[in-house]
C-alpha cells in the first residue's frame, strides 16, 4: 500500500501531496486525541485522566487520585501495575490492563494539545522517543500497551480504526512529507 501512495504522490503536485498528507494526519489525530490515548499521554503533573463518553462531559483526574511520579510507573507512590495487571478486568470500568502498564514520557503529552502541537511533537525525535516517523508506525504496530487502545475492556470505547490502519495512515502521512496543520 505504501508503494502505491508513493507512486501516486510522485505523479501529483506539492499541493496535492500536502492535501493527502493532511488528510492522513487528520485520521492519525483522531486516534491520538481519543481518550484511549490522550488519557495517559499527560503532562508533567504525572496524573492520568479519565475522559470519554462514559465519564461525563469534562475530563477529570484519575478517580483514585493517582500520581505516577517522575518515573511514570508510580515507583515513588504506588506502582501502576498494582491495579493495572497484564490483562483487563472483566468488570465494566474495572482496571484496564496490558503488559508494562505505565504513562508515556512527559515529552509525549497529547492531552490538552492542539492537532498542530501533537503533529509537531510526533515529528520531533526529542519528543517522540527518538523515533523516525517510520519507527512511530512500527511502534504502533508492535507495542502491546499501545494495542490496548483498541481492546480497552468492558465499558470503554476503543480508539477509532485499528493499530494496523493507524500505522498505515502514519506511513501515508510520512510519504506525503508529514505536513502539519496550521496552528
Amino acid at each position: 500500500m505504501i508503494r502505491v501512495v508513493l507512486l501516486l504522490l510522485s505523479l501529483v503536485g506539492p499541493a496535492q501531496a500536502q492535501d493527502s498528507g493532511l488528510a492522513a494526519w487528520s485520521k492519525i489525530h483522531q486516534v491520538f486525541s481519543h481518550p484511549r490515548c490522550a488519557n495517559c499521554h499527560v503532562g508533567p503533573d504525572n496524573a492520568p485522566i479519565w475522559s470519554g463518553r462514559s465519564y461525563g462531559a469534562e475530563p477529570r483526574r484519575h478517580g483514585m487520585n493517582i500520581n505516577a511520579g517522575p518515573s511514570r510507573i508510580g515507583a515513588e507512590t504506588i506502582a501502576c501495575g498494582t491495579c493495572h495487571t497484564p490483562h483487563n478486568s472483566q468488570l465494566p470500568h474495572g482496571p484496564p490492563g496490558a503488559p508494562g502498564w505505565m504513562l508515556p514520557p512527559v515529552e509525549m503529552q497529547w492531552s490538552g494539545k492542539s492537532s498542530a502541537e501533537i503533529c509537531a511533537q510526533v515529528k520531533d525525535r526529542a519528543r517522540n522517543g527518538e523515533r523516525s516517523i517510520a519507527a512511530v508506525a512500527e511502534h504502533v504496530e508492535q507495542a502491546e500497551l499501545v494495542h490496548w487502545g483498541w481492546a480497552p475492556g468492558p465499558g470503554r470505547e476503543p480508539a477509532p480504526y485499528s493499530a494496523g490502519e493507524l500505522a498505515e495512515f502514519i506511513r501515508q502521512w510520512d510519504a506525503a512529507g508529514a505536513p502539519c496543520p496550521a496552528p
